[in-house]
């Protein structure tokens, strides 16, 4: 597959495994290999768990092509806000294993998954741009208005306010904690229900009707970025 990213397919449950560096940043190749991953996810019609290294999930974009300047910025802005588009509408469930911080384009990872399960300790998940002085994009405003909780909105998006695990789940990044060696094989179960329970097709229909008006903002937003500061 890649050496950032490790693709395992067994018993309809396809895993993907982000495994770049120490804060697992999102770059180029990532993006790339993620696409991949999810390629072959959807071509046996699996349910997806995407994971992190112990201790996170991803520290956001590479910060390298963020300042190398504009047009590098938005491009890779532009690539991530695409894979979390697909992954919005991706025709399988997406489980994303939280294994410890979830920062900035890592929370946005969590935001465009259908099931989110974290790990308990000591760990940060949220939108930290403007605290780093990055202006927000408008695909990033629409997944957090579309995902979040009105009266977690404004403390996220505009405050750049960092949550621990428990309140990550008030502020619906998360949907469980678990204690972090019990993560998989929950994750595991809950894929395991999915393909047991669900009619992919209609999961899927159902899916791009609920979202129908998060996804066209999706694209809308991702246009603007293009000719925006970011």
């Amino acid at each position: 597959m890649s050496d950032v990213v490790k693709f395992e397919l067994s018993n309809q449950i396809a895993k993907i495994t982000l495994q770049n560096g120490k804060v697992n940043a999102i770059s180029h190749e990532v993006i790339e290999a993620l696409h991949s991953a999810l390629d072959q996810a959807e071509e046996a019609g699996a349910t997806v768990i995407l994971s992190g290294q112990p201790g996170i999930l991803s520290g956001g974009f590479d910060l390298k092509t963020m300042r190398a300047g504009r047009e590098e910025a938005v491009g890779l802005v532009t690539a991530g806000s695409k894979l979390t588009r697909r992954m919005i509408a991706f025709p399988t469930p997406i489980i994303t294993v939280c294994t410890g911080h979830a920062v900035a384009k890592g929370c946005f990872l969590l935001l465009s998954s259908d099931y989110r399960l974290g790990a308990k300790g000591d760990f940060k998940l949220g939108l930290n741009e403007v605290a780093i002085g990055i202006t927000m994009h408008y695909a990033g405003v629409a997944m957090a208005k579309h995902r979040m909780p009105k009266s977690f909105y404004n403390r996220s998006v505009n405050l750049a306010e960092m949550f621990d695990p428990e309140t990550a789940v008030e502020a619906g990044i998360l949907d469980e904690v678990l204690p972090a060696d019990a993560l998989m094989a929950r994750a595991e179960q809950v894929a395991q229900y999915f393909n047991e329970t669900l009619k992919m097709k209609t999961h899927h229909e159902t899916k791009v009707k609920a979202r129908a008006e998060f996804i066209e903002e999706m694209d809308r937003a991702i246009e603007l970025d293009l000719d925006a500061q970011i």
